[in-house]
């Protein structure tokens, strides 16, 4: 493997203070940045901004840095996650591109998942076009701003001052709220029933807002009171509500295509006269868990259309991969590949009746 170079970056020491840190770019292969041991973990600006942050402090970068980034000169990156770049098209509008990264337990994984991004894409397109609520987008599917290399995992969108709450609706007890369900009898707050178990569904959808964290980073569920302190009682009941609210608007339209809607996250933000508009993403199979109705039985965890697939496999016997190692996950088989793209494939055309076949773009993998 040959050393490109040395890459400077901003970092903090631990007041909070900037300081210089030096990090190696190493090519060919799996390209990744190599940060000295006793830096802070922080995202790299110069290389490839905050696509995701292994637990360990020796390797600090995971993969896809600036070659796997759409070359789009006609327009500015403005940020980055851990799926999507995000491009400024004028002062008031961004272009959002998915793409077929995947991401688990804070790490964005060696191994893309054909086709991902556009199956994002076109379930968020479907979805905030069914929902009666505002959302931030700001033209087509096949808007004449969106290049032809991005054609089918982009949308061009509003810019909002978005909320620093991701706003979780379960309807069905799973994932990190049995867990604290079965520790305290609570989720995020709320006291539930005795008795309930793996998959059983809630009395009542139930709003569990959590804290967007940095990438590499946990979120962290925060009860509705944490969320009235930072944004006040009337914002925050309308978070409340419109969270509920597009929820059993969701889960009625999967509910039609035998699909139970588990539970999903939303992320809200203002537009220029304040009023509430939903963005990012929406019912994906990334932020949401779907179910197949037909094979449903309470109290065992259940085959999903999601990337819970994934994570189910890499803590699994055959990954060799322990989570507690802080350690990159393994890459994913082409069987597990193939079984997730299918899985997302799947539930885009149970939930809109739509051949992912006829959606536009073409499999070329960002």
């Amino acid at each position: 493997m040959e050393t490109v170079g040395d890459i400077w970056l901003l970092d903090h020491d631990d007041r909070g203070r900037k300081i210089r840190t030096t990090v190696t770019l190493e090519l060919p292969g799996v390209h990744r940045i190599f940060i000295r041991e006793d830096a802070r973990r922080r995202p790299c600006d110069v290389c490839h901004p905050a696509v995701g942050w292994p637990r360990g402090d020796r390797l600090a970068w995971g993969l896809n840095c600036a070659p796997m980034r759409p070359d789009l000169s006609e327009y500015t990156h403005f940020s980055a996650g851990k799926v999507r770049e995000i491009y400024e098209i004028d002062d008031a509008t961004l272009l959002m591109v998915a793409t077929d990264r995947i991401s688990a337990y804070d790490y964005v994984l060696d191994t893309d998942i054909p086709d991902k991004g556009r199956v994002l894409t076109a379930m968020s397109d479907f979805f905030f076009d069914a929902l009666d609520f505002p959302n931030h987008l700001a033209g087509s599917a096949d808007d004449e701003r969106i290049p032809e290399k991005v054609l089918g995992r982009a949308m061009v969108c509003r810019k909002l001052e978005m909320l620093p709450f991701e706003c979780v609706v379960r309807g069905y007890l799973t994932g990190s709220g049995l867990k604290e369900y079965r520790e305290n009898g609570t989720v995020c707050g709320v006291e539930l029933p005795e008795g309930l178990t793996e998959a059983s569904k809630l009395p009542e959808p139930l709003f569990t807002p959590a804290t967007k964290a940095e990438i590499g980073d946990h979120d962290e569920n925060v009860s509705f009171d944490r969320v009235v302190a930072d944004l006040g009682q009337e914002r925050a009941e309308q978070l409340r509500e419109a969270s509920i609210s597009i929820y059993s608007q969701a889960a009625a339209i999967a509910a039609e295509h035998g699909i139970i809607l588990a539970d999903t996250k939303f992320e809200f933000g203002l537009d220029a006269e304040g009023n509430l508009v939903l963005g990012d993403e929406v019912l994906t199979p990334d932020s949401s868990r779907y179910w197949p109705a037909d094979t449903y039985e309470e109290g065992k965890v259940q085959p999903s259309f999601d990337k819970q697939y994934v994570r189910n496999w890499l803590t699994g016997p055959k990954s060799g991969w322990d989570i507690k190692s802080q350690t990159p996950p393994p890459e994913l088989p082409g069987s597990v590949v193939e079984a997730t793209r299918e899985r997302y494939i799947e539930a885009y055309e149970r939930i809109s009746g739509n051949r992912f076949a006829d959606w536009i773009g073409t499999c070329a993998g960002y």
